[in-house]
């Protein structure tokens, strides 16, 4: 007997369609390395009807007033935690996620960033009205851009998502969203519960794979393009959007410094980093995966950071005593394997560097020691649950090792002394710098990188403005 797979389906203009010629790809479930269902796979004929659908629905959903967008993300909000559990189940497949983690730390920050956002969409603010020339009134207006073409990643699929759409919807702009072809299964389900409270045509799914994103890029209907994703891919969406200027923002990815100075309280950072590095298989782009220790508690550090890797479990979903699930393809832990393969002869692994079970995509916390700042695995992301440890002898040596790298996203600073921590804060070249901590997020915060890790904001006031734009109007007062 076989099992009938399930059949995901993209959402146009509010109806659930297969793609149009009929193609589909299939979709793995990375803890099993099992075929669970199949999803489109979106041409040119798709990706037309979508633009077309969001560019039909934007006059009337940008006119609409703040209040009554407002409300409707609100019911956005209220509807998943209402379908908590299904969008946990859906979340869990795609990824193979532990089921408890998924439901304490992606359901409640999803849903409260939808409500912040809801909140931001009356707060539409620009300079005030003023006579800057004699007999004339300037005024600040603040418009939403158009139709929106995101493409989310499969590291965190729904919230991803979330930071797109909330955004976007706010402004008032429509959206087509792409979610990765490796995890279509929550978006989808977000297109069901989302579907059933906008208008139709503002909100629109798309499924597919890179050629599917592509042909978003170059459609000349989107006024803006947002993705989540690789540097290549980035720079890939740059190049199509600039053949008709279309806006472009662009999360690419980081190589997170973690910086240790000797005054740091040991067990302490070494529980947060581990978890702050490992958490989510450490296919997260703020990953506290690069950490750079003062010499003079390097062994001891990186000692206890070996036993804390040893003592970190990964395993199926239901297991409630595991921090991580699987890598999320095949291709995925090819990448992370050939990463510790290709490890210089100075370098030592000191926990983990292997496959756990022949089922799925699991991968061994990991510790890597001895390394140096040109080698591969400290210059590229490796987007595993791998640790890379280098020892520093001074805090001008710390920079030059801490900012040595194409990315800066993220990044952190682990010391009692609150001048160092300033004057390290001041600069770190990197979008985020947190003190004696790693990884929280706030919705009133901003997320961004600068160099290669991309440009443009996710959360907080400047995520909502970078889906705005400015006109001025002037009048005659004579």
């Amino acid at each position: 007997m076989t099992t009938e797979l399930r059949r995901l389906r993209n959402y146009i203009n509010g109806e659930f369609r297969d793609a149009a010629d009929g193609r589909t790809i299939e979709v793995v479930n990375p803890a099993t390395g099992e075929v669970y269902a199949t999803s489109p796979l979106s041409g040119q004929a798709d990706v037309d009807a979508a633009m077309e659908a969001a560019a039909a629905a934007f006059p009337a959903w940008r006119d609409s007033t703040p209040a009554e967008r407002q409300k409707v993300l609100l019911k956005i909000a209220d509807a998943f935690e209402e379908r908590a559990e299904d969008l946990i189940a859906a979340e869990v497949e795609n990824t193979g996620k532990p089921v408890a983690l998924t439901a304490s730390e992606e359901i409640p920050p999803m849903v409260d960033q939808i409500r912040f956002f809801a909140g931001a969409a009356r707060m539409l603010e620009g300079r005030s009205a003023g006579e800057y020339m004699e007999g004339m009134t300037s005024i600040i207006r603040r418009e939403p851009v158009g139709v929106c073409a995101q493409v989310a990643p499969w590291n965190y699929p729904m919230m991803m998502a979330v930071w797109k759409f909330a955004p976007a919807l706010a402004a008032g702009n429509t959206v087509v969203l792409k979610p990765s072809d490796t995890t279509p299964a929550s978006t989808v389900l977000m297109a069901e519960i989302i579907g059933q409270i906008v208008p139709k045509g503002v909100f629109n799914v798309v499924c597919g794979d890179r050629e599917t994103g592509k042909a978003m890029v170059e459609h000349p209907t989107p006024a803006m393009a947002s993705i989540t994703g690789s540097v290549r891919a980035g720079m890939q969406v740059a190049e199509s959007a600039a053949k008709d200027v279309k806006r472009v923002h662009l999360e690419l990815g980081g190589k997170a410094p973690v910086v240790v100075f000797e005054d740091t309280d040991i067990d302490k950072a070494v529980e947060d980093i581990s978890v702050a590095g490992f958490f989510n298989a450490g296919q997260d782009c703020t990953a506290a995966t690069r950490v750079l220790v003062h010499e003079s508690i390097h062994d001891e550090f990186v000692a206890a950071l070996a036993k804390a890797a040893a003592e970190t479990k990964t395993g199926q979903p239901d297991d409630e005593d595991v921090l991580y699930g699987p890598l999320n393809n095949a291709n995925q832990l090819k990448q992370v394997t050939g990463f510790i393969d290709r490890l210089p002869a100075h370098a030592k692994v000191e926990a983990g560097g292997h496959r756990v079970g022949d089922k799925g995509y699991f991968y061994a916390p990991t510790v890597v020691s001895g390394l140096k700042q040109d080698d591969e695995i400290v210059q590229n992301e490796v987007f595993g649950p791998v640790i890379t440890v280098q020892s520093f002898t001074d805090e001008a040596q710390a920079l030059e090792f801490a900012n040595g790298v194409e990315y800066a996203l993220a990044s952190s600073v682990w010391t009692k002394d609150h001048q160092r921590a300033m004057r390290m804060s001041k600069s770190l070249d990197f979008g985020c710098v947190w003190i004696n901590t790693h990884i929280p997020l706030v919705a009133e915060m901003p997320h961004g990188g600068f160099k290669k890790s991309g440009y443009g904001k996710d959360l907080s006031a400047y995520g909502f403005e970078d889906y705005t734009r400015i006109k001025h109007v002037m009048t005659s007062l004579g």
